[in-house]
Protein backbone atom coordinates (compact mmCIF):
# COMPACT_ATOMS: atom_id res chain seq x y z
CA UNK A 1 0.00 0.00 0.00
CA UNK A 2 1.54 3.12 -0.47
CA UNK A 3 1.90 5.76 2.21
CA UNK A 4 -0.74 7.68 3.42
CA UNK A 5 -0.02 10.80 5.37
CA UNK A 6 -2.17 13.95 6.50
CA UNK A 7 0.70 17.50 6.74
CA UNK A 8 -0.71 19.87 9.37
CA UNK A 9 0.07 23.46 9.28
CA UNK A 10 -0.45 25.04 12.87
CA UNK A 11 -0.51 28.84 12.86
CA UNK A 12 -3.85 30.06 11.19
CA UNK A 13 -4.53 26.12 10.55
CA UNK A 14 -4.98 24.38 14.42
CA UNK A 15 -3.71 27.34 16.57
CA UNK A 16 -5.32 31.02 16.36
CA UNK A 17 -1.96 32.75 16.38
CA UNK A 18 -3.64 35.84 14.75
CA UNK A 19 -6.40 35.85 17.17
CA UNK A 20 -3.74 36.70 20.06
CA UNK A 21 -3.68 40.45 21.40
CA UNK A 22 -0.51 41.84 20.12
CA UNK A 23 0.50 38.74 18.32
CA UNK A 24 3.00 40.62 15.98
CA UNK A 25 4.45 42.83 18.59
CA UNK A 26 4.96 39.73 20.80
CA UNK A 27 6.77 37.66 17.80
CA UNK A 28 9.02 40.88 16.82
CA UNK A 29 10.36 40.96 20.44
CA UNK A 30 11.51 37.53 20.88
CA UNK A 31 8.43 37.03 22.74
CA UNK A 32 6.87 33.04 22.19
CA UNK A 33 3.67 34.50 24.79
CA UNK A 34 1.71 34.00 21.39
CA UNK A 35 2.32 30.32 20.43
CA UNK A 36 1.89 29.27 24.19
CA UNK A 37 -1.64 30.85 24.86
CA UNK A 38 -2.85 30.69 21.55
CA UNK A 39 -6.74 29.40 21.50
CA UNK A 40 -7.60 26.00 18.99
CA UNK A 41 -9.45 27.11 15.87
CA UNK A 42 -11.10 23.62 15.88
CA UNK A 43 -13.09 21.43 18.20
CA UNK A 44 -9.77 19.58 18.65
CA UNK A 45 -11.40 16.60 20.97
CA UNK A 46 -13.68 16.03 17.83
CA UNK A 47 -10.52 16.36 15.60
CA UNK A 48 -8.47 13.77 17.42
CA UNK A 49 -10.98 11.48 17.33
CA UNK A 50 -10.69 11.30 13.66
CA UNK A 51 -6.94 12.09 13.32
CA UNK A 52 -7.00 8.76 14.95
CA UNK A 53 -8.97 6.72 12.59
CA UNK A 54 -7.37 8.03 10.12
CA UNK A 55 -4.53 6.61 12.00
CA UNK A 56 -6.01 3.02 12.17
CA UNK A 57 -6.86 3.08 8.50
CA UNK A 58 -2.63 3.34 7.73
CA UNK A 59 -2.77 7.35 8.10
CA UNK A 60 0.59 8.93 9.24
CA UNK A 61 -0.06 12.69 10.95
CA UNK A 62 2.87 14.92 10.13
CA UNK A 63 3.08 18.67 11.33
CA UNK A 64 4.81 21.05 9.20
CA UNK A 65 5.10 24.59 10.58
CA UNK A 66 7.21 27.79 10.16
CA UNK A 67 9.00 29.53 12.72
CA UNK A 68 8.55 33.20 13.39
CA UNK A 69 9.90 35.25 10.45
CA UNK A 70 13.27 36.77 10.93
CA UNK A 71 13.94 34.86 14.14
CA UNK A 72 17.22 33.93 16.06
CA UNK A 73 18.37 30.49 16.64
CA UNK A 74 17.30 30.96 20.16
CA UNK A 75 13.95 32.12 19.50
CA UNK A 76 13.42 29.39 16.94
CA UNK A 77 14.66 27.10 20.40
CA UNK A 78 11.52 29.05 22.47
CA UNK A 79 9.35 28.51 19.48
CA UNK A 80 9.55 25.43 19.31
CA UNK A 81 8.99 24.10 22.61
CA UNK A 82 6.29 26.57 22.60
CA UNK A 83 4.70 24.85 19.82
CA UNK A 84 5.46 21.28 20.86
CA UNK A 85 3.56 21.89 24.34
CA UNK A 86 0.58 23.38 22.64
CA UNK A 87 0.39 20.68 20.68
CA UNK A 88 1.03 18.08 23.56
CA UNK A 89 -1.66 20.41 25.35
CA UNK A 90 -4.48 19.56 23.30
CA UNK A 91 -2.97 15.81 22.90
CA UNK A 92 -3.03 16.08 19.05
CA UNK A 93 -1.88 12.80 17.67
CA UNK A 94 1.23 13.41 15.53
CA UNK A 95 3.48 11.06 14.06
CA UNK A 96 6.26 13.34 12.64
CA UNK A 97 6.98 17.04 13.36
CA UNK A 98 9.18 19.84 11.30
CA UNK A 99 9.85 23.14 13.17
CA UNK A 100 11.16 24.93 10.27
CA UNK A 101 12.36 28.28 9.44
CA UNK A 102 9.77 30.56 7.78
CA UNK A 103 9.45 30.21 4.09
CA UNK A 104 10.53 26.58 3.95
CA UNK A 105 8.94 24.71 1.46
CA UNK A 106 6.77 22.31 3.49
CA UNK A 107 7.13 19.48 0.85
CA UNK A 108 10.56 19.15 1.56
CA UNK A 109 10.55 18.18 5.14
CA UNK A 110 8.26 15.29 3.68
CA UNK A 111 8.82 14.50 0.40
CA UNK A 112 11.56 11.76 1.17
CA UNK A 113 8.05 9.78 2.28
CA UNK A 114 6.52 9.38 -1.10
CA UNK A 115 3.26 8.56 -1.27
CA UNK A 116 0.00 10.53 -1.34
CA UNK A 117 0.49 13.58 1.17
CA UNK A 118 -2.18 16.07 1.72
CA UNK A 119 -1.74 18.99 3.27
CA UNK A 120 -3.89 21.09 5.51
CA UNK A 121 -2.86 25.40 5.63
CA UNK A 122 -4.76 28.36 5.56
CA UNK A 123 -1.65 30.00 3.27
CA UNK A 124 -2.90 29.65 -0.06
CA UNK A 125 0.56 30.21 -1.57
CA UNK A 126 1.70 27.60 0.07
CA UNK A 127 -1.40 25.27 -0.67
CA UNK A 128 -0.63 26.28 -4.36
CA UNK A 129 2.98 25.09 -4.03
CA UNK A 130 1.94 21.80 -3.08
CA UNK A 131 3.30 18.96 -5.08
CA UNK A 132 3.04 15.87 -3.04
CA UNK A 133 -0.87 14.96 -3.34
CA UNK A 134 -4.00 17.17 -2.22
CA UNK A 135 -4.50 19.92 0.26
CA UNK A 136 -7.39 21.34 2.30
CA UNK A 137 -7.92 24.53 2.87
CA UNK A 138 -7.51 25.46 6.64
CA UNK A 139 -10.11 28.58 5.68
CA UNK A 140 -12.87 26.05 5.37
CA UNK A 141 -14.22 23.66 7.85
CA UNK A 142 -11.49 21.49 8.42
CA UNK A 143 -13.50 18.61 10.30
CA UNK A 144 -15.57 18.16 7.35
CA UNK A 145 -13.20 18.25 4.68
CA UNK A 146 -11.08 15.64 6.80
CA UNK A 147 -14.28 13.34 7.35
CA UNK A 148 -15.03 13.79 3.62
CA UNK A 149 -11.26 12.93 2.81
CA UNK A 150 -11.65 9.20 5.12
CA UNK A 151 -14.92 8.64 3.78
CA UNK A 152 -13.45 9.00 0.16
CA UNK A 153 -10.28 6.54 1.33
CA UNK A 154 -11.47 3.82 3.24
Amino acid sequence: MTERALVFDMDGTIADLYGVKNWLEDLRASNPRPYEVAKPLVDMEALNILLETFKMNGWRIIVTTWLAKGSSTDYDNLVREAKIAWLRKYNFPFDEIHLVKYGTTKANCTRHHGGFQILIDDNDKVRNGWHLGGVIDANKNIIEELLDLLIRTT
